[in-house]
């Protein structure tokens, strides 16, 4: 377990340079100053709730919770705000933005549908067609309830 463990913090510190990385350059793109320095305590916060998450799932194998959704709720927990690690939380990993995350998501999502090219090629045409049904419902969904949550909030 421990070289599981092991290997999985070297993926995920690199996955967290990634990240940096990434944020550097959408900020140069977008013309503004970024230090490294002012995230990398958000980029250690998010990489120990991840290890904590992973840590978490090997712990209790016979639960059928994916790590993502571990993560997820001790993110929750940690920042709501009658949490005392809500606002050191908050501050730090806030300096972290969004689509600097999922840059390596998508690349390892990438990777893991190209290991399987063969099972895609054996599933029939009907698979694309609800593809693009769940995917358009979803973007349609999304859209339905920004609108209505814009709407009630007065900003259009």
């Amino acid at each position: 377990m421990l070289s599981k463990t092991l290997d999985q913090l070297k993926l995920l510190i690199f996955v967290c340079i990634l990240i940096l990385v990434g944020q550097k350059i959408g900020f140069m793109v977008a013309g503004k100053e970024f230090l490294v320095s002012e995230a990398i305590p958000g980029t250690v916060i998010i990489l120990l709730v991840c290890v904590l998450s992973l840590i978490i799932k090997d712990l209790f194998p016979k639960l059928k919770f994916p790590a993502f959704a571990w993560a997820t709720m001790i993110a929750l927990i940690l920042s709501m705000p009658f949490m005392p690690t809500a606002k050191l939380f908050l501050e730090y990993t806030n300096k972290i933005n969004f689509l600097s995350t999922t840059t390596p998501i998508l690349a390892f999502a990438g990777i893991s549908v190209g290991n399987k090219v063969k099972e895609l090629k054996s599933m029939s045409w009907k698979i694309v067609l609800i593809s693009l049904v769940v995917f358009m419902s979803t973007f349609f969904g999304s859209a339905i309830i920004a609108q209505i949550m814009l709407k009630a909030q007065g900003i259009i």
